[in-house]
């Protein structure tokens, strides 16, 4: 798929349209005439960029990450959390948990989504948090029989459900470093 014709700027204008009319209008609402009006480009020129609604949506997603995981090590597993929880704000945390909450069901009606969404956003992010924790290993400070390795996305990504349908609050900077203190990293034996 060719995609060398539009410049970085443009590239982050589209996926940031793409972005703002997923939380307008949710995933089933989103079409690409909606995209191209919102960023003055024709469908076609869409279509040959991203070749679907899915792809074009999970690269905006993906673009949208504010750090590669893998580029974090601070030394010690609890700095790395720190640093990760660091590199974002709360108001983009916000918006993103608002994301994926959009998100979640159209995921499971669209085959297409879960796909592009598991190949550009997901695999990408579990194979950054694996490095963080495969550091941990060898320096020591994580067993690496320790059976809660494996759960740590889910024990991240739950703090994520959880905290809005528990405490009607989004996830914010202070609670997921307070979650993380008081959950995953005593789950790893820290």
């Amino acid at each position: 798929m060719a995609r060398s014709r539009l410049t970085p700027e443009r590239e982050s204008e589209l996926y940031g349209a793409v972005l703002d009319l997923l939380r307008e209008v949710g995933y089933d609402a989103l079409t690409m005439d909606a995209v191209a009006a919102r960023t003055h480009s024709s469908k076609a020129t869409l279509y040959r960029q991203w070749g679907s609604k899915p792809e074009l949506v999970a690269r905006a997603l993906r673009a949208n990450k504010p750090a590669d995981l893998t580029q974090i090590d601070t030394g010690s597993l609890r700095g790395d959390f720190q640093e990760m929880v660091a590199q974002t704000d709360d108001c983009q945390m916000e918006k993103d948990s608002a994301l994926m909450r959009g998100l979640a069901h159209a995921v499971h009606a669209n085959p297409e989504l879960h796909r592009a969404l598991r190949e550009l956003l997901v695999e990408p992010e579990m194979t950054g948090l694996d490095e963080v924790l495969n550091r941990a290993v060898r320096r020591g400070e994580v067993d690496a029989g320790n059976p809660a390795l494996k759960l740590v996305p889910h024990m991240l990504i739950g703090a994520f459900i959880a905290r809005p349908l528990i405490d009607d609050q989004t996830v914010d900077r202070a609670f997921l470093s307070a979650y993380v203190d008081a959950v995953v990293l005593p789950s790893l034996g820290l």
